[in-house]
């Protein structure tokens, strides 16, 4: 008896999980638009990991195979919690994945290219924005409440949820350079500090030092033509353009829930809503399996 009931549950499991790849497959399919835009971006994510292989860039390749699984979690999103995310949100997720993992580390635009890190927080605010919004339509246990709330109400929740997100991303970053010694806040070169515990007097009298033009590091130039600030800059410039993103989002929601939907906004193409019973693809899959 207890050997049929392990093979029993073998089976179950089974079961579980050639429902939810089945499941998984149509999912990907559902939308043609975000359906070229995932092919796409995955066949690039191939192509740059197998490169880096050859090339021996073994931590490049890391973060080609973390794309790769991540360019999923969309449609895993969809098919587990069984909501519909719109197409322009998925698609936007999609491009920030790659552009953050394969652009940004693999091919250093985080360096190279002026401002993609600003772009890519300013995207996350908004994003994040999205997800805090559509959090309260989603918990609730009757859509038909979702608009009673106070679109104020719904707009203050996204943006607070945003800015969280945003805040705990930066402790993130901070505990990797600090236990890990990376450089995930980025440094600024700066010409100028002002800063009290240069006063020699003791008194809480703000020293100014400015036209720095070299620093001295154990008697060797730094060559960077001025100071170099450790991380406290980019992380309030992440802040505050997350802070942007994350208002973006709210002044928007709150004009699509003020409207209670019927109005177009820049929020309507962001806001997952429950999956309908014909676009349920896991319960079609159990029920095709004779399991629901």
């Amino acid at each position: 008896m207890p050997n049929n009931r392990k093979k029993e549950e073998k089976r179950a499991k089974r079961r579980k999980k050639q429902n939810f790849k089945q499941a998984m497959e149509k999912e990907l399919r559902e939308h043609k638009s975000s359906f070229l835009v995932f092919y796409t971006l995955r066949l690039l994510v191939i192509v740059v990991f197998v490169r880096q292989l050859f090339r021996g860039g073994y931590e490049s390749a890391f973060y080609c195979a973390l794309a790769y699984l991540l360019l999923y979690v969309p449609s895993w999103i969809q098919v587990k919690l069984h909501i519909e995310l719109p197409p322009a949100l998925e698609i936007t997720v999609l491009c920030f994945i790659f552009a953050a993992e394969v652009l940004g580390e693999v091919a250093a635009f985080y360096v190279v290219v002026p401002h993609w890190d600003t772009m890519l927080h300013t995207l996350n605010g908004f994003l994040a924005a999205a997800v805090g919004f559509s959090l309260v339509i989603l918990l609730n246990d009757d859509e038909r409440l979702t608009f009673d709330l106070s679109p104020l109400f719904l707009a203050l929740v996204a943006f607070c949820f945003s800015m969280t997100i945003g805040v705990l991303w930066e402790f993130f970053e901070f505990g990797m350079d600090w236990f890990f010694h990376m450089d995930m806040q980025r440094d600024t070169v700066v010409n100028a500090i002002y800063s009290a515990s240069l006063d020699v007097t003791r008194s809480n009298k703000v020293v100014a030092v400015p036209g720095i033009r070299d620093v001295l590091v154990n008697g060797e130039s730094l060559g960077l033509g001025g100071y170099l600030d450790i991380g406290l800059i980019d992380t309030m410039k992440d802040l505050f353009v997350n802070f942007i993103g994350a208002v973006v989002f709210s002044v928007t929601g709150f004009f699509y829930a003020k409207s209670k939907g019927k109005k177009k906004s820049a929020a309507q193409g962001f806001v997952p809503s429950r999956k309908k019973e014909g676009c349920d693809y896991l319960k079609q899959a159990q029920e095709e399996n004779g399991e629901a």
